[in-house]
């Protein structure tokens, strides 16, 4: 850990911050932080930033309840820009969605990002906007019983690939049960977030049992 001390503030004192999603790992924000909200940031967990246009410090989600509750905060090799991965509690941006940089200015025609929110809001739309011949609006169309008997069989193509300790088949078939267990997700409302405090809540008790072992 490097000391508070050791960043490069700019000539008015201030430091740019990268505000990253902790789930979708999607840039929500740039902003600045001085000396004093950056260690009101650490202190409170959650972040605080220095607005340039009202000259004041800003406590994110004080009056909007949009917290972004602090996961880490990393300097850059030149110890003069900052990323923050937090674990948002609403919209980062003040316009209301869910990042401030929604507006695309070019993509790679041969290049694709993917990401799993990206997929997850695919396979929504193919609900919401059902689209003839897909196969996921099939899914949809056909109900939450036929949504979980392809989660079955898929599960049992894992079991039946890794069985026979095929890596290939067995990567191919968990690809495909990860995707009919979103369209499951889309279909019970549950999102990626859901999942990832879930796992997160798992992870602190496993840790928290771990230490008593130790100890005893």
């Amino acid at each position: 850990m490097i000391n508070i001390d050791e960043l490069k503030f700019d000539e008015k004192g201030l430091i740019p911050a990268i505000v990253v999603d902790a789930v979708s790992k999607k840039v929500l924000t740039l902003a600045y932080m001085n000396k004093e909200s950056l260690k009101i940031s650490m202190e409170k967990g959650k972040t605080c930033f220095w607005s340039r246009s009202r000259q004041e410090l800003w406590l994110k989600g004080e009056t909007s309840g949009n917290y972004q509750n602090i996961v880490s905060i990393t300097a850059d090799c030149d110890k003069d820009a900052l990323t923050v991965v937090v674990e948002k509690e609403g919209p980062a941006c003040h316009l209301g969605t869910d990042s401030c940089f929604e507006n695309p200015v070019w993509e790679s025609e041969e290049l694709h990002e993917f990401s799993y929110e990206g997929l997850m809001k695919l396979i929504e739309g193919r609900k919401t906007d059902k689209k003839e011949g897909s196969y996921t609006t099939y899914l949809f169309e056909k109900g939450l019983d036929k949504i979980l008997k392809k989660v079955g069989e898929e599960n049992t193509e894992v079991i039946i690939a890794a069985k026979a300790d095929d890596k290939k088949e067995t990567i191919y078939e968990i690809a495909d049960l990860a995707y009919h267990v979103m369209v499951l997700m889309i279909e019970m409302g549950i999102s990626l977030e859901d999942i990832h405090k879930e796992l997160a809540s798992r992870h602190v008790i496993d840790h928290k049992v771990k230490q008593e072992k130790m100890t005893k």
